[in-house]
């Protein structure tokens, strides 16, 4: 039973715990390395590595997009973003990244995004990550997804990410039309992402509406400030697991309809991974992380999404900072530094063996311990 504290007379508050509340406990078993199998799979689509990336400018072009989906996992390109709003946004990127501070880099951010998005460009980016021979994925913000959808699903996608700071299955509305998930993903021949989500119900009702995954956190790390403008904050440890608690009475309502978990925040290092794998998710979307990579289009500054928001910005911009290597030493090594943030699923491989599991299925049965 969750611990709940008593905060004051009259109300209570649940405890919750962040991913490095948690540890990971060896079984009575080890396993060689190489037996691991970090594979995973979204529906008819594989994957080597349990990775989805951050549908960031920060780091996704069309071509990193690419490369990450050569390198095994799944990369995603906002439809949103500078891409489909700039022919060539070579010129911006290169300002972001040498902004030195926050107040005059969330100003640019604000101009950079107030140009139109241009339905000619969204198709030409999908085209482009159609010829990169990747799986195709891209992401569109919930109020934006009935104006963009025919244009992209037209473009020929083959997953479709709906991703907002927080999104619900059911959002109410006296001035729009809200989009009705489940009728939208019902009429979809293609798998749909939704998310994030921070607890057991709204990761229930977002399973409900069909979607064959949901991302669970709000991409709580240390650039989002989602805490201080909106006084929102879900430990990671505790919403993955809320979440997969979910899943599992999810399974027993339908039948056995599974449902992919991905843990989107306070994801920096491989064992920040592993602990995400652990509480019970399927894969992680890595943001911040991957912005150090030497393809990343803004040269190592990072910020989210809702960090261009024109009335309310919710995310620091964080400046450029030196490249750690290529992306694939990021993701496979080799590492030449001890702390975690090269080679980051093969710190997972070898979590994996030292508790002695062969898959991620079995590892998120692996005993935890604060």
């Amino acid at each position: 039973m969750r611990d709940a504290v008593e905060i004051g007379l009259g109300k209570t508050a649940l405890r919750g715990y962040h991913l490095r509340d948690v540890a990971i406990v060896p079984s009575r078993r080890t396993r060689d390395v190489d037996d691991v199998s970090t594979s995973w799979q979204l529906d008819a689509y594989p994957f080597a590595i349990p990775c989805v990336a951050h549908p960031s400018d920060a780091t996704m072009s069309p071509a990193t997009a690419v490369s990450v989906g050569r390198l095994g996992g799944l990369g995603v390109l906002n439809v949103e973003g500078l891409w489909t709003r700039y022919e060539n946004p070579a010129k911006v990127l290169q300002e972001l990244s040498q902004q030195d501070t926050v107040a005059g880099a969330t100003q640019r951010l604000q101009e950079a995004y107030a140009e139109p998005i241009l339905p000619e460009l969204i198709v030409e980016r999908i085209r482009e990550l159609r010829e990169g021979g990747a799986t195709v994925a891209v992401r569109v913000s919930p109020q934006h997804t009935l104006a963009l959808a025919p244009v992209v699903l037209d473009a020929g996608v083959d997953v479709l990410v709906i991703q907002g700071s927080i999104v619900s299955a059911e959002h109410v509305s006296t001035s729009d039309e809200p989009l009705n998930l489940k009728e939208f993903i019902a009429d979809l021949d293609l798998p749909v992402v939704v998310g994030g989500c921070t607890n057991y119900q709204t990761a229930l009702h977002l399973m409900r509406t069909g979607a064959a995954g949901v991302i669970v956190g709000i991409g709580a790390d240390a650039s989002a400030t989602s805490d201080p403008v909106l006084g929102i904050r879900v430990p990671m440890a505790t919403a993955i697991a809320d979440a997969a608690a979910a899943r599992r009475d999810y399974l027993d309502e339908t039948g056995g309809r599974y449902v992919h978990l991905i843990a989107d925040g306070d994801v920096r290092t491989s064992g920040d991974i592993a602990r995400a794998l652990g509480c019970g998710a399927d894969a992680v979307m890595l943001g911040e992380p991957l912005s150090r990579a030497q393809e990343a289009p803004a040269g190592g500054a990072w910020w989210h999404s809702a960090a261009s928001h024109p009335k309310l910005p919710r995310g620091a911009f964080r400046s450029a900072q030196p490249s750690l290597g290529t992306l694939e030493q990021l993701l496979y090594g080799p590492a030449d530094q001890p702390d975690g943030a090269l080679n980051l699923f093969g710190g997972l491989r070898r979590a994996m063996a030292k508790c002695g599991y062969r898959d991620l299925k079995e590892f998120q049965r692996v005993e935890l311990i604060l």
